[in-house]
């Protein structure tokens, strides 16, 4: 559906006809003058009647209805396509939510088509309303603005994911009996490891791809993009830059991570094994000394001497204990 629609001359809004034609008329008959539309998730039939009166690309349309598309810059005869995915991250669950935003950009227009909950567009263009100077570069200046506040989010998103991955490194390497359990219940460290790899994929999708669209849009070789506006894109594509170095550095962190806590689980089992094998080996010695006086034979060594009984509770008694120091010294008890 259309959430807003409004006509900007000279850095002020305007109201716009009911008539998308007319109002797109209305827009460029002002200099630098252009109309902004936004849309929310709209039907194929919603989206047609716009997509007509701009002369949108059909394959554009096609991504823009569809949705789940990677970031990308694609020129079309009449209209420029950017398509970026902001994110968000709930910390409470340690997921990471993208949405999908997709902006046209032409002769005094620009379609904004919004789906998901990661970012609203309206807050962006109330801000820019009060920002007069920036809307007079037209709707290259919108393009810029959304960029800029999606590749913002992003480092707020990255800075979110760095402290919860610093919370879990910690737990990894905690004593054993300090270790906390009761963030994620029964699930184990491997699985939360794992999950949190899954999130940072799926920021990674968000982010990496977009780099390509803003080295394009600040090398000022794009139709459609205000001159002297690359210093601006170039500005985004460094914090995009910025934004994709903590992600692959977080990446590297997590490995690593994961690494130490599965070289951990194989030490602890190794130390169980151990102490398995010292409790086996002295639970042996009088299963074996009962095994052999157990054997029912008529002449056995001192089977009938008064002190047999408590000489083999002793010979047991005295292996037990020096099996036992042995193992004490040597770290397996």
């Amino acid at each position: 559906m259309i959430v807003d629609c409004a006509i900007y001359r000279d850095g002020e809004r305007t109201a716009a006809p009911d008539d998308l034609s007319d109002a797109l008329e209305a827009a460029r008959s002002t200099e630098g003058g252009f109309v902004w539309i936004g849309l929310y998730e709209p039907t194929e039939k919603e989206f047609d009647l716009v997509s007509r009166e701009f002369g949108l690309h059909p394959l554009a349309v096609e991504d823009a209805l569809c949705a789940h598309q990677r970031p990308k810059l694609e020129v079309y005869e009449g209209s420029l396509f950017l398509v970026l995915k902001p994110v968000s991250y709930d910390d409470e669950h340690d997921t990471v939510t993208a949405g999908e935003l997709m902006i046209f950009v032409g002769d005094g227009f620009v379609v904004t088509v919004r789906h998901g909950e990661a970012i609203a567009p309206g807050e962006i263009r109330h801000r820019l309303e009060a920002e007069h100077e920036v809307l007079k570069h037209g709707p290259t200046a919108v393009m810029y603005a959304i960029s800029d506040t999606v590749v913002d989010d992003y480092m707020v998103v990255a800075a979110d994911l760095q402290a919860d991955l610093e919370d879990l490194e910690t737990e990894v390497f905690a004593p054993e009996g300090r270790r906390s359990v009761a963030r994620r219940g029964a699930e184990s460290t491997a699985s939360r490891i794992y999950g949190f790899k899954r999130q940072l994929l799926e920021f990674r999708r968000a982010t990496a791809p977009l780099m390509q669209p803003m080295i394009r849009l600040s090398a000022g070789t794009v139709p459609h993009v205000a001159a002297g506006t690359q210093p601006f894109f170039r500005d985004v594509a460094d914090h995009l830059t910025r934004a994709n170095e903590l992600v692959d550095s977080l990446d590297r962190l997590l490995s690593d991570v994961l690494s130490s806590h599965l070289t951990q689980v194989g030490v602890r089992q190794n130390d169980d094994m151990r102490k398995i094998s010292s409790w086996a080996a002295m639970a042996a010695v009088p299963t074996m000394i009962a095994g052999i006086y157990g054997m029912n034979f008529r002449y056995m060594p001192e089977l009938h001497q008064v002190w047999g009984y408590p000489a083999v509770l002793a010979v047991i008694a005295v292996s037990e204990i020096l099996l036992y120091r042995m193992f004490k010294r040597h770290g397996w008890l």
